[in-house]
């Protein structure tokens, strides 16, 4: 039988790399591994939690950020990839003074959520469609389309379309006709 390694190592054997990136507005430069994603980066390099961490195959959503301002997946993204872009996380959509943004606001006031754990992929996702300009079909069917890459496992989804619908109306969002 193989003995397990007694010591510790400090820092993995990968190749490191240097990166820069705007992170919910404040730049940060980190030396990392060239294989570290950016869940882990934001995580543990950056203590930012609210990304969760689902099945790691970028099928749940869980931990959907904006990266230029578009959602991606940041399971299956290296932090060396994202080197020089700017990353939002759920930390960052709260107003400065604490209150919820009228999307949190509206699946806290819906009960849009239970455990929670696929709340802020799925919010992070909603935004990056209601700020594309892009409009949105406001019914059911089309925010059950909008949210459809985003698993959840607690709610059955009806509170969150009604969220979705609140918050459109209340943050003047541009639908279909």
């Amino acid at each position: 039988m193989r003995k397990i390694r007694n010591e510790i190592p400090n820092r993995s054997s990968d190749q490191h790399v240097n990166i820069e990136l705007t992170v919910n507005g404040q730049k940060v430069q980190r030396d990392v591994s060239s294989r570290m994603l950016l869940t882990d980066f934001l995580r543990h390099e950056l203590g930012l939690t609210g990304t969760h961490v689902g099945c790691e195959h970028g099928i749940c959503g869980a931990c959907t950020v904006l990266v230029n301002d578009k959602a991606g997946r940041a399971c299956l993204m290296f932090a060396s990839h994202v080197s020089g872009s700017e990353i939002k996380t759920i930390e960052s959509v709260a107003n400065e003074d604490g209150t919820l943004n009228p999307l949190q606001k509206a699946f806290q006031n819906n009960h849009a959520l239970q455990c929670g754990y696929c709340t802020p992929g799925m919010i992070m996702n909603i935004l990056s469609s209601f700020n594309s300009n892009i409009p949105i079909d406001a019914s059911d069917e089309g925010i059950r389309e909008l949210i459809s890459g985003n698993l959840c496992r607690c709610t059955g989804y009806s509170n969150i379309i009604k969220a979705v619908q609140k918050a459109i109306k209340e943050m003047d969002i541009k639908t279909l006709e």
